[in-house]
């Protein structure tokens, strides 16, 4: 649990102030800021555990992720309180979440049907085989769909995620019959218990979020009817889609009561806006268990031809223009630190990171590729697994850590090489933030790596940050969200050094190494070769 207040949390506690709810896949926290700056004011935070039933399978209960927001919000107000401010002086709350994780509750008792099935949750690989199967003329095109939603049939999005609950869970198969299942992701369920839950509570979402169901319609904003005849899907259970600044609703009880929900954003166009990449051209990188980079194509839909994804960056209000972005997520970054100190105990903390791969100059030509439940963009191959290549007599544990360092570096120029040919536009900037941006080394690798100026932010909250900046927007219309923020003096860049004739050949062997990862679940012995070596 982490109950911190910052150095803006001394001396004059007068509002007005913003709240944000930021609900991600290890934890929550309910932030106050400054309205229309970046001061945080205090936060709450706690972790919510994740439900691994059997391998590639992550669930989270839906009761623990209220209740844990729930206590955010008291033990932050509470917080505020000891500072002497007023929670009268919240204006309103935003909320922001992790995408993709799909919940189905009962619509008449408000009580979920099943686990929320996590973003990162492979079970549904087996849907996604009985999708393509259905696709005419037996093309198999895992991009069937993405003209009508922008992104290739996956088991990461929440559509077809709810097809394996209708299917898997006879619960949820007859709620849906019945009418009487509603459907939502993290931020649905969020608004939907703290507007009142059974007794009137609110069943809306927002551009962002439904755009990563495959359910939306990318050009129209609104459920396609295709696309829920494609999946089985009825159109009962879905929530009503909203602009991602809005009045969505009003906090039924507890500390906040009475106070207005007017932001709604998934994290990673959350961070977008945080980072104030709000204009054509601008990129930012969000580095934590996963990483995922947005690039934002204004009022235009952008079709990838090269293994990216076309989402909604933001639409700030129900009137306003709708802004796109281009995403490329990599599945495992953060995360493949954890699997070295938790599975094979090559480090002891986190911590040990920068020091370790500093002790090294390179990686002695160590390439890692984290592959463990396949590869995200642009690969978009989940029959991949990890692959640990150039090992010699001399590799020691401090060149695989560089060298994992190194694996989320490579695995972020795949996709900016991507962002390049869909859009033409080199970047010459990269923002960056998440928590692996706290290390120096790791910033000069991206930059050395990708051949651009990276920046990191001043804060690291950018997701909550975005989410409050949008609240604020719906209740202070006049409020300039390209503007200045109380921290936002000029970022220092983290600037290349070394030439691109050492970085392509760098890069040339990091390809290879992908290479050796691709189809591994695919790429079995013959049955024959099989029984003749069980057989040995």
């Amino acid at each position: 649990m982490d109950t911190g207040d910052s150095a803006a949390g001394e001396g004059n506690m007068a509002g007005p102030f913003i709240g944000a709810i930021d609900e991600g896949t290890t934890s929550a926290r309910f932030m106050i800021f400054r309205a229309g700056t970046d001061d945080i004011v205090c936060y709450h935070q706690i972790e919510v555990p994740s439900i691994f039933v059997k391998e590639g399978w992550c669930e989270q209960d839906p009761r623990v992720i209220t209740n844990t927001v729930n206590e955010c919000i008291d033990g932050a107000c509470q917080k505020l309180v000891a500072l002497g401010g007023k929670i009268e002086d919240i204006l309103a709350i935003g909320i922001t979440n992790q995408r993709e994780s799909t919940l189905v509750w009962d619509r008449n008792t408000g009580e979920a049907l099943a686990n929320a099935i996590i973003w990162l949750d492979n079970r549904t690989t087996s849907t996604v085989e009985e999708l393509l199967e259905t696709i005419p003329n037996n093309a198999r095109n895992i991009n069937y769909l993405r003209p009508l939603c922008g992104l290739p049939l996956s088991p990461y999005f929440s559509g077809v995620k709810l097809r394996w609950l209708r299917d898997n869970v006879a619960t949820v198969r007859r709620a849906m019959d019945a009418g009487d299942a509603m459907f939502g992701t993290i931020d649905t369920w969020l608004m939907y218990n703290l507007t009142g839950g059974p007794n009137g509570g609110v069943h809306k979402t927002d551009v962002t979020n439904a755009s990563r169901t495959m359910l939306m319609n990318i050009e129209t904003l609104q459920w396609d009817a295709n696309l829920l005849k494609f999946f089985g899907l009825p159109n009962s259970i879905l929530p009503e889609i909203c602009s991602s600044a809005e009045h969505f609703g009003t906090i039924a009880a507890g500390v906040l009561r009475g106070i207005s929900i007017t932001a709604d954003l998934g994290d990673q166009q959350a961070a977008l806006v945080g980072q104030q990449c709000l204009t054509k051209g601008q990129a930012k990188a969000t580095y934590g268990t996963g990483c995922f980079l947005l690039y934002n194509t204004g009022p235009s839909i952008v079709h990838s031809q090269h293994g990216l994804l076309t989402t909604v960056g933001y639409q700030l209000g129900r009137k306003a223009t709708p802004y796109y972005a281009l995403e490329g997520s990599v599945s495992i970054a953060g995360a493949a630190f954890n699997w070295l100190r938790d599975n094979i105990g090559l480090i002891q903390n986190t911590g040990q990171i920068e020091s370790m791969a500093s002790m090294v100059d390179n990686s002695l030509d160590v390439y890692f590729v984290p592959a463990f439940n396949g590869l995200y963009a642009p690969y978009w191959n989940q029959d991949a697994r990890g692959v640990l290549c150039g090992l010699s007599e001399e590799t020691t544990s401090e060149h695989i850590v560089r060298a994992t360092l190194e694996a989320v570096c490579f695995q972020v120029r795949d996709i900016l090489d991507s962002m390049h040919k869909d859009c033409k536009i080199p970047l010459a900037k990269l923002m960056v933030d998440g928590g692996m941006t706290v290390n120096n080394l790791f910033l000069q690798l991206q930059s050395d790596l990708v051949g651009i100026h990276v920046l990191r932010a001043k804060i690291a909250e950018t997701t909550a940050l975005g989410a409050a900046m949008a609240a604020y927007k719906t209740v202070a219309p006049q409020y300039n969200m390209e503007g200045p923020l109380s921290k936002s003096e000029e970022r220092e860049a983290v600037k290349p050094k070394i030439n691109s004739t050492e970085r392509n050949l760098r890069y040339q062997k990091w390809k290879m190494a992908i290479e050796r990862s691709l189809n591994w679940e695919t790429s079995t012995l013959a049955q024959g070769e099989r029984e003749s070596f069980d057989g040995a």
